[in-house]
């Protein structure tokens, strides 16, 4: 197995975006493709990291980008001025989030008829987002995502299954949020999934998070079990 590599620069609406392709050069033919959506810092090599797992795992992987090319943000503060105006205008978001599917579909590695997506933190609302809208996928999964639904896609059915991956002790997405998400759900026909974690905080992916009192704690074995839910379900959702 040979993990190969390359960026792709896409636009919407004037404005240049960079995402990562990763495949297995051993492998012949279109195959399976999973984009990555990335957390409020921006594309890093965090989610560069999750596209070159996933090419490991058979698929091509893709990390997109909503930001800009070579927008990224260095602290909390500006990764929340960068986040923020996305969060408050969907449909923008939403918009860039197609034309990066968009792009991932036309690559030759790439079977267009079996895509799916997978996002962390901002990029789990943001995956969300590509269910709700309606993007050609077969699913999605969140890891400690936000569940705030987005305002314009009200009555509309969701076609992709669903999974979401959640920290109970998130105090970015309360119990009460995740009984909401499950409402909406439901009432859009979703085949959805939703995995909790007691004892598990925001960010629980992430090697870097430990900061307790931002809400934000890395857990291996949440990170474990969580990876490994999201295998058993891209197995079946792009087989």
């Amino acid at each position: 197995m040979t993990i190969q590599t390359r960026t792709i620069d896409y636009t919407h609406d004037g404005v240049t975006f960079e995402g990562l392709l990763a495949w297995d050069d051993t492998a012949s033919g279109p195959r399976p493709a999973v984009a990555v959506a990335h957390a409020w810092a921006g594309r890093s090599a965090f989610e560069d990291g999750k596209a070159r797992a996933l090419a490991e795992a058979g698929y091509v992987g893709f990390a997109m980008d909503v930001y800009g090319k070579g927008k990224r943000g260095s602290n909390n503060e500006e990764n929340a001025a960068l986040m923020t105006p996305l969060v408050q205008n969907r449909p923008l978001l939403q918009a860039r989030l197609g034309a990066a599917l968009a792009t991932l579909a036309q690559q030759p590695e790439v079977d267009a008829q079996r895509l799916a997506a997978i996002g962390f933190c901002f990029g789990g609302l943001s995956v969300l987002d590509m269910a709700r809208c309606g993007l050609p996928l077969r699913g999605v999964v969140s890891f400690h995502g936000l569940f705030t639904p987005p305002g314009n896609t009200a009555g509309r059915r969701i076609d992709a299954k669903v999974l979401a991956l959640h920290g109970w002790d998130d105090p970015m997405a309360k119990p009460e949020a995740v009984l909401a998400f499950a409402q909406e759900m439901t009432a859009a026909g979703a085949d959805w999934q939703l995995h909790a974690y007691g004892g598990t905080m925001h960010a629980f992916t992430n090697p870097q998070a430990n900061d307790p009192g931002f809400g934000t704690v890395y857990s291996a074995r949440a990170d474990a079990r969580s990876w490994q839910a999201m295998r058993n379900f891209l197995a079946e959702v792009l087989a």
